[in-house]
């Protein structure tokens, strides 16, 4: 929740006494939660934001501050006009420092997942398609603002997503609110099609100002750093310049005023078998005051950082060089519309995600993995063996449940999760510590299995999903 911050520049003409009996009369802060939609929304008085000034205070007409707020891009901010009304209201998130030091999306996997810390809110998500075509590969300003939504991080795929802050200020004069600026800056990572070449734009844009501000003197600087790279022996190199600290009326009038820094990493520094490289990027921003200006609330913001990767895993891509892609857990999307070419799988993983203590083996305790981001799948790729006893768990059980002739009228054994993953059939037999029959067969026309396993296969190359722990997905049915 905001606070005022006791910076305020001491008039010296202000006896010591009349000091404390100005900050006697100060109203007291009001503060009163109320919930609106779902999750908790804080409700500030003015009066909390910008305590008014005694009348003996008012006799000085020096003494000028600036309050800043770094927010989630779709932050309700009030206008000038309400920050003047006595007992008006100011709505912003409960939660504060919502930008401050390394934090990183709860759907980000793999090294990177070690760094800074995770916050529990989902991000925002492009609704993907049923069929996997070749992924999103770029995105605008506005794209990332409008995705963003009042969230603090939107992947339009994993290789275009972004990271955004509104800095907010209020200008006071004597206490009293006499302006407003905002900008919006955002971080946007974009990867050509089997490129090695990781693009990061930094944007300033929606830059306003209103009221007695002065911008010629507001000074903004912008800051970008690879805090981690794993293993820590790769190096990733760094192109574009980054500009130093320019003034908000200058950066206005360039806006959307953006730089970019392009980040690459050769092959062969990576870990085996996929010679796999992962780094952080992170963007911040600092915001300065004008000269006989005092300031108070945050003067700079942490973007959450993105998390490329670069891989030459040889059964992803065909050319040499390899690609990269930003790791987080991206959903395959299956669909129960009538029509749909994997509808009959589709609504087999429902049930076992819904309804698990109706789907075979019998298990009261059955809770199968792959429905959150919390309990993710991961690709089975180079150990066949696995796979086919995956394979083989699944018919067996198949025969067990439905007889020896559930294969009678053109069906296969269909099991979730799936064989191409460390969580399928034979699981327990890898690692026995997991959970046994925490899986589900159901015997199914060829014809819908075999669309089911091609948009998985799709999906699982298109993505750039990796073998292993270090990368994976998550499933949803709609």
């Amino acid at each position: 929740m905001l606070r005022q911050l006791s910076l305020r520049r001491r008039n010296p003409l202000h006896h010591a006494g009349t000091r404390t009996d100005q900050l006697s009369e100060v109203m007291k802060v009001t503060l009163r939660r109320i919930v609106t939609i779902p999750g908790a929304v804080a409700v500030l008085t003015v009066a909390s934001l910008l305590p008014l000034a005694s009348p003996s205070a008012a006799t000085s007409r020096d003494d000028l501050e600036i309050h800043t707020s770094v927010l989630p891009v779709g932050t309700r901010l009030p206008s000038l006009a309400e920050l003047r009304q006595s007992g008006g209201t100011l709505h912003l998130p409960a939660g504060r420092k919502a930008f401050t030091g390394a934090q990183r999306a709860p759907e980000v996997v793999g090294p990177a997942a070690t760094y800074g810390r995770a916050v529990g809110q989902r991000s925002a998500v492009a609704d993907p398609p049923v069929s996997y075509p070749e992924p999103a590969r770029t995105m605008t300003p506005k794209e990332c603002i409008t995705g963003l939504a009042d969230k603090r991080f939107f992947f339009k795929s994993r290789f275009a997503s972004c990271s955004g802050a509104v800095f907010f200020s209020v200008w006071t004069k004597d206490r009293r609110p006499v302006g407003e600026t905002q900008f919006v800056y955002l971080s946007i990572g974009t990867i050509a099609k089997d490129s090695r070449d990781v693009r990061i734009t930094q944007y300033f844009t929606e830059m306003k100002k209103t009221g007695d501000v002065a911008t010629s003197a507001l000074m903004i600087k912008p800051s970008v750093k690879i805090p981690q790279v794993w293993p820590a022996t790769a190096n990733v190199k760094q192109t574009g310049t980054v500009p130093g600290a320019r003034s908000f009326d200058t950066i206005a009038a360039q806006q959307p005023a953006g730089f970019t820094r392009v980040l690459n990493a050769a092959a062969g520094q990576g870990s085996t078998p996929s010679d796999a490289i992962a780094s952080a990027f992170e963007a911040s921003a600092t915001i300065t005051p004008p000269p006989g200006y005092t300031a108070s609330g945050e003067l700079s913001g942490t973007l959450f950082f993105l998390p490329p990767r670069w891989d030459k895993a040889k059964y992803l891509s065909k050319p040499t060089q390899g690609g990269a892609a930003f790791t987080y857990l991206v959903p395959l999307v299956y669909s129960t519309k009538a029509g749909a070419p994997e509808r009959a799988v589709a609504q087999h993983i429902k049930n076992a995600f819904t309804k698990p203590g109706t789907t075979k083996p019998d298990n009261a305790n059955k809770k199968v993995p792959g429905s959150t981001v919390q309990t993710p799948l991961h690709r089975l790729y180079h150990d066949n063996a696995r796979r086919k006893k995956n394979r083989s768990t699944a018919v067996s059980t198949c025969k067990k449940f439905f007889g020896d002739d559930y294969a009678q009228g053109g069906k296969e054994c269909d099991e979730y999760p799936f064989a191409t993953t460390y969580e399928g059939c034979a699981q327990t037999t890898y690692e026995p510590s997991a959970p046994k029959d925490n899986f589900s067969v159901l015997p199914l026309a060829k014809k819908d299995n075999g669309n089911a396993g091609n948009l998985l296969g799709q999906f699982m190359t298109l993505n750039r999903i990796l073998d292993g722990d270090d990368d994976g997905f998550y499933v949803t049915i709609t």
